[in-house]
Parts: C-alpha cells; sequence; structure tokens
C-alpha cells in the first residue's frame, strides 16, 4: 500500500509542471504585444523606410514569429507529453500534437534557435552593408555563437540517429523444398 501511494503520488506530480505552460502562454500573450507594437511602429513610418528598413522590418517579425512558434511547440507537446493529453473539442488538433515526443521537441528547438542566430547575423550583414560601423569583436563573437549552435545541432542529430534501434528488413524465409 506504501509503495502504492508513493508510485500515485510521484505520478500525481507531473501536474505540478502545468503552472510551467500556463506561464509560457503569458509570455506567448507578452510576445504578441511586443510583435505588434513593432508592426505598429513601422507601419507609422512606413512612408521613411527604405529597402533595408523593410527587410529588417520583415526579419524582426520573423523573428519574433519562430520564438512564438517555439513556444506554442513546447507548450502544446510538453504538456501532452508530460502531463497529460489536451482535449481540443471540436476543435482540429494540428497534425503535430501528439506526435512530438521530447527527442522531437529538442530538434525542433534547436532549429529555431539556429534560425533566431542566423537572423541576428543577417541583421548585423545588413547594417554592414548600409555602411554602419559594427564591432569586430561583436561579429566574431556572433559568428562563433552560432557555429557553435550549428555543431550543437548536428552532435544532437547524430546523438538521436545514434540511439535510435536501427530496423532492419525483414528476412525472406528460404524457398520450400521441391
Amino acid at each position: 500500500m506504501i509503495r502504492r501511494n508513493v508510485s500515485r503520488s510521484l505520478f500525481d506530480a507531473r501536474w505540478i509542471m502545468a503552472p510551467f505552460y500556463f506561464g509560457l502562454v503569458v509570455a506567448l500573450l507578452l510576445l504578441l504585444f511586443v510583435f505588434l507594437r513593432e508592426l505598429l511602429n513601422y507601419v507609422l513610418r512606413i512612408g521613411q523606410l527604405g529597402p533595408a528598413d523593410a527587410v529588417l522590418l520583415a526579419l524582426s517579425l520573423i523573428d519574433l514569429s519562430l520564438v512564438a512558434n517555439l513556444l506554442l511547440i513546447v507548450t502544446l507537446a510538453g504538456y501532452e507529453n508530460f502531463v497529460t493529453r489536451i482535449d481540443s473539442g471540436q476543435e482540429k488538433r494540428p497534425s503535430w500534437m501528439g506526435t512530438v515526443d521530447f527527442s522531437g521537441m529538442k530538434s525542433k528547438l534547436m532549429g529555431s534557435i539556429i534560425a533566431i542566430s542566423a537572423i541576428a547575423l543577417l541583421r548585423i550583414f545588413m547594417k554592414l552593408e548600409e555602411g554602419n560601423s559594427i564591432d569586430p569583436e561583436v561579429l566574431r563573437w556572433m559568428a562563433a555563437i552560432h557555429g557553435m549552435l550549428l555543431l550543437s545541432a548536428l552532435i544532437l542529430a547524430i546523438t538521436e540517429r545514434l540511439a535510435r534501434p536501427t530496423i532492419r528488413p525483414p528476412v525472406d524465409p528460404p524457398p520450400p523444398p521441391s
């Protein structure tokens, strides 16, 4: 009986994670506010925007949407993987829901982080192209960090591949004797 109660308590402890996921929803709402503020700021200055400004705006909005996607995936997949299945009622579930495991979540996380890092580097390169000066040390650090993120993603992919059991094709049975 004690063992069963301890096991049940440990199993029920998964609900402690629920406030974390609701906190991520709050962060998603805050990110939406920043996204809309950024968009409105550029819309109000549309007459003064040059081509480089328009590209920087697009990159900034893409950056924010990638972070929002990341928050959403971690929230929904994490809740389903670690707490309980989400009852969406009559709402049609996205095809990835219920299929993203912890490994898939890590891959999506790394992919989003690398994309965000690449966008940050692209912003700096665009500023250089416009003639702005950028501290070479900052540029080196950003490139090094981006390279380390790429290397980390590669190592993660290799370890995930090595950890996956190999599936061998079925062996055809020998033909019956004639």
